[in-house]
């Protein structure tokens, strides 16, 4: 398995003082995601969690609902100049029954670890209908229990204290319990491990739950919780325009600008208790 941060040298200025030092980086190598030996998509990320991150990127785009639609996950053909595995190639085997994915709604085998739905082939493709309507989940959480979300994220980010360099999403309980955190260079690429996660735990769909990002709320993320059955995502930095008029469609809650005790609930606003 890669390393989740790489030593690099640097040269430190702090006004007139010069000294060299070493710095810790957040490491990002490729990943190709395969499906059944076909190639479907490569995406930059941090190494670690990738089957989570795997299951998590075909939950989100509609080709799986449950762990028991993929029978296999193994690293293959990825190898370095001396032979050694890179693991930088993971093959899902999907069960017996499960449709492959489309053609037609493939990423163009590339996505940057930003902009996880650069290359999709239309915008039509990219609302996917999930399995999970978030609309009638009966969930609340309290503003109190909102803002401590961000405290507890940044807590548990153990690479972000040390690198500065990495996003991160948590998936909570709506009284705050934490449930599971991950990170990752790829905002997206950190979501769908937290989702793969909750696949791979049989709780998905995942009804009375707060996803909360520590960055900005795209449209993907919102996709991606909608897709999960997540009714609630809330987002440390503002939400895109597309994001708050997904969110709206798809009955969810849509809390951005999470800093203290002051947030703006952009979209179900009746699930933000008091």
């Amino acid at each position: 398995m890669g390393r989740v941060t790489v030593r690099r040298p640097v040269v430190h200025l702090d006004g007139d003082k010069v000294r060299r030092r070493p710095d810790t980086l957040a490491a990002e190598e490729p990943l190709e995601l395969r499906v059944d030996g076909k190639a479907l998509a490569v995406t930059m990320r941090t190494p670690g969690h990738d089957v989570e991150l795997a299951h998590g990127f075909l939950l989100t785009e509609g080709v799986i609902g449950a762990a028991a639609d993929v029978s296999l996950a193994r690293y293959c053909d990825g190898t370095d100049d001396e032979g050694r595995n890179t693991y930088n190639v993971l093959d899902l085997t999907l069960a017996e029954g499960v449709e492959p994915p489309q053609t037609g709604v493939e990423r163009n085998f590339y996505t940057t670890s930003s902009c996880g739905v650069c290359g999709k082939a239309a915008l039509d493709a990219v609302r996917l209908k999930t399995r999970f309507p978030t609309a009638e989940d009966p969930v609340r959480v309290s503003p109190s229990t909102l803002a401590a979300l961000p405290g507890t994220l940044r807590e548990r980010q153990r690479v972000f204290q040390s690198t500065g360099g990495l996003h991160g999403a948590g998936l909570f309980t709506a009284d705050g319990a934490v449930l599971a955190v991950r990170e990752d260079v790829g905002r997206h690429n950190a979501v769908d491990k937290v989702l793969g996660w909750a696949l791979l735990e049989g709780r998905v769909p995942l009804r009375g739950t707060v996803l909360l990002v520590s960055g900005r709320a795209s449209f993907e993320l919102v996709q991606k919780a909608a897709m999960a059955g997540v009714a609630v995502l809330a987002a440390v930095s503002a939400p895109s325009s597309l994001a708050v008029e997904l969110a709206d469609e798809q009955g969810m809650t849509l809390v951005g600008f999470l800093r203290g005790d002051s947030m703006n609930v952009y979209t179900g606003a009746q699930r933000v208790a008091g």
